[in-house]
């Protein structure tokens, strides 16, 4: 083992970590204040669910064998065999609390779907069958040995694992939930935008760990993941600003969704392509999930908290990137623009893949938990607020 990489990650798992309630806040200033509690619970418990099917059984699922390329094995089941000792840079343990935080930013994004109208307990059910039918496989697919990583997809930090999965799977938890009480009739509006300014900037300085703890290395490779990851994230930013400056004024909270868009856009590239090549993935970023937030609301999908726009299509839009911008000169994989045609072709049948089967398999649990356990509060639950009817607290006194 080194000291130098075990310390890396060591930090790294904590500001992973601290990105679950970075999404909480996030996510909780844009609902009205009567559902604040409630966004910042589901962050909270995601990252709880977690940690204990991560124990159980999860990690042994995604990252131990491999049965037919699609899922690992029980070998690890309660984390047995999982070393503090070893041979590699970092021992196991660290790697498998790394990817503990992972799963549970990956289920507290979803949960921009159900904002201010699912029943706690539903929500719980769900995302234990999720995180088990969706998150693991993917973790398997692409980082464990599974089958996308046999025909040599590339997923560098989770564009493909945690957004794509993410962000289509809060799509079709969206339509499967059914849009808010009065959406549509008359203006829901954000009941605290500092609050999301703060969980934002969370989010943005978690990345770092994000993205740059995935090369398991205090390297070179991770000095590249931080460097593309701050600059692509900056020209996103910069780019959402224009567009929403020519279309009236430019809103903080627009500007920090620009921002977001390109962390999840260049998560998939970090380790993989070089500074003009995030440049062009942070304006790419800005534009395409701009646009993808403004098909959204066209269309009047009540997924209001854009999973969809930011993650699930920046993390498409990233990862076929990649095909594209990787340079061969940062990790040996060369894209199109370095004559790598066949990556190009394979990174986009793994985000068409992913995207079926995260919307697919979401929604079918979605509708499972519903016979079960109603997704939906009443009206008149929804109608006080998550706050109460839920928890039986309130946000501010």
């Amino acid at each position: 083992m080194n000291s130098g990489d075990v310390a890396w990650i060591l930090t790294s798992t904590a500001l992973v970590m601290l990105m679950i309630p970075g999404v909480g806040l996030f996510y909780a200033g844009m609902v009205r204040k009567k559902n604040v509690v409630s966004m910042i619970s589901l962050s909270i418990v995601s990252a709880i669910l977690a940690g204990v099917i991560w124990v159980l059984y999860g990690y042994s699922l995604a990252f131990s064998g491999d049965v037919g390329g699609f899922i690992g094995d029980l070998s690890k089941i309660l984390l047995a065999n999982v070393s503090l000792d070893g041979s590699d840079a970092i021992p196991e343990m660290l790697f498998m609390m790394f990817q503990m935080m992972f799963a549970g930013v990956t289920l507290a994004i979803i949960t921009s779907a159900i904002a201010e109208r699912i029943r706690f307990s539903a929500f719980v059910l769900f995302g234990v069958l999720w995180l088990t039918l969706v998150y693991i496989p993917f973790a398997h697919w692409l980082w464990g040995n599974g089958w996308l990583a046999g025909i040599g997809a590339l997923d560098f930090a989770g564009g493909i694992v945690v957004h794509v999965s993410s962000g289509f799977g809060a799509l079709a938890l969206a339509f499967a939930v059914g849009k808010r009480y009065g959406y549509g009739e008359h203006p829901i509006e954000p009941h605290s935008i500092p609050l999301t300014l703060i969980g934002g900037s969370l989010l943005w300085f978690g990345w770092f760990g994000f993205n740059g703890g995935s090369a398991l290395l205090a390297d070179r490779i991770a000095v590249n993941a931080i460097t593309v990851t701050f600059i692509a994230s900056c020209f996103a930013g910069l780019t959402w600003m224009i567009l929403s400056w020519m279309n009236g004024k430019p809103g903080s909270l627009g500007i920090i969704t620009g921002v977001i868009a390109g962390l999840a856009s260049i998560t998939p590239a970090a380790g993989f392509v070089d500074i003009p090549g995030a440049i062009v993935i942070g304006i790419l970023a800005g534009v395409i999930c701009f646009m993808a937030l403004e098909f959204r609301i066209k269309k009047g999908i009540d997924e209001s908290l854009d999973a969809w726009a930011v993650h699930g299509v920046g993390g498409a839009m990233g990862s076929i990137a990649v095909g594209i911008f990787a340079n061969p000169a940062i990790s040996g994989y060369a894209g199109l623009l370095h004559g790598g045609f066949d990556l190009l072709l394979t990174q986009l049948l793994a985000v068409a893949v992913t995207a079926v089967y995260a919307f697919m398999v979401t929604f079918a649990i979605a509708k499972a938990v519903d016979y079960v356990v109603p997704l939906r509060v009443e009206l008149e639950e929804e109608y006080v607020g998550l706050d109460i009817s839920q928890h039986g607290e309130v946000g501010y006194a």
